[in-house]
């Protein structure tokens, strides 16, 4: 889910390129990616992509076409995994699963009558990701040579933590929680197709850039802030005060410094007190000004694809078409031939 600061986003964002990340090191929250490609990547009655043993492959097919069009690009992904979930998340996650069993169940429904466009819809909330699609993942993307970190907790802060080090240029995901977590710039709509249905019309999808200095710089505000502005309006790891949005919370934020004072003079909002205990507020801040991450990964290297690997477990392992496989390969190939030709005319020249 994520912060929803969407509408106080909207003044800061660009709309950029691929070619305006060229040569450019993105931090991809990899289950964030995952869970999208999980859910466009499926059949017309929403049933998701599987080979012939009925394993879910949505979820490679769209690493590894996604993946091979960063490269066609020239643009470097680092796909960044979650670890351990903090336990004030655990209740976020309990909900989340509840509504993906729902959502199912509503799937099935729907197909039985054979509606569809609903079983679609409902089929877009339902997907869960395993720890078998997690090692499979990680094996196609280290197969086409991208570097996997593993986070000790979120990946949203162990990106973050990587463009603070210098090892990403931004971070790549759908949730403005990277804002909350430090990331200095944040990318979004980078990982799924360009094109969405709006009822029956296709709509192109734009990426888009924020710089989160200039951001807090619109908002006249500082990233602490930033964070219980976000407390307000709910994160992961808190549902918020209901009755709260973002510029609600924007306004008292700004207008009584901090959370701590609102709680401390027992301001209300629509004669509602705000109910929140400052031990919780601290708590979460201390998430996300001093996450727990993994300060000891392997520098991010980039090597060549090992096709056969690729090959191997697309088309032998979980039925892919292998002239699919093939021609997109194939493309890379060239693409290899050609730098490789440019650098040993350069090094020729050059002795």
């Amino acid at each position: 889910m994520g912060t929803k600061i969407n509408e106080l986003v909207s003044k800061t964002r660009k709309v950029i390129s691929f070619e305006n990340l060229l040569n450019k090191e993105i931090a991809i929250d990899a289950f964030n990616t995952i869970y999208q490609f999980l859910a466009i990547i499926r059949q017309k009655d929403g049933t998701p992509l599987k080979d012939y043993e009925g394993n879910v492959t949505s979820h490679l097919s769209g690493l590894f076409y996604r993946t091979l069009n960063f490269l066609e690009h020239n643009i470097k992904p680092i796909y960044v995994f979650d670890g351990t979930p903090s336990e004030l998340k655990l209740d976020t996650i309990r909900e989340r699963k509840k509504g993906k069993k729902e959502a199912r169940e509503k799937m099935v429904e729907a197909q039985e009558k054979e509606d569809f466009e609903k079983a679609m819809r409902y089929a877009q909330y339902s997907s869960t990701l395993n720890e078998s699609m997690i090692r499979e993942s990680k094996k196609l993307i280290e197969y086409l040579g991208i570097p996997v970190i593993q986070a000790d907790s979120e990946g949203e802060a162990q990106a973050a933590y990587l463009v603070s080090k210098g090892d990403a240029w931004a971070c790549g995901s759908q949730d403005y929680d990277s804002l909350l977590f430090g990331a200095k710039r944040l990318i979004r709509n980078f990982a799924i197709t360009r094109t969405r249905k709006v009822k029956d019309t296709t709509t192109s999808v734009d990426i888009e850039y924020i710089s989160l200095s200039k951001f807090l710089e619109q908002l006249n505000i500082n990233r602490e802030q930033l964070i219980e502005m976000g407390i307000l309006i709910g994160t992961d790891f808190y549902p918020g005060i209901k009755g709260i949005g973002q510029h609600t919370a924007l306004d008292l934020i700004k207008k009584h410094g901090s959370l701590e004072n609102i709680i401390r003079n027992n301001i209300t909002i629509r004669n509602k007190s705000i109910d929140i205990s400052l031990d919780i507020v601290n708590e979460i801040k201390e998430i996300f000004l001093k996450p727990n991450v993994n300060q000891n990964y392997t520098k991010p290297k980039w090597r060549g694809i090992n096709y056969d690997k690729v090959e191997e477990l697309l088309i032998e392992e979980h039925n892919f078409s292998s002239q699919r496989v093939k021609n997109a390969l194939k493309q890379i190939k060239k693409q290899d031939l050609s730098k490789r030709q440019a650098s040993l005319d350069d090094f020729f020249k050059k002795n």
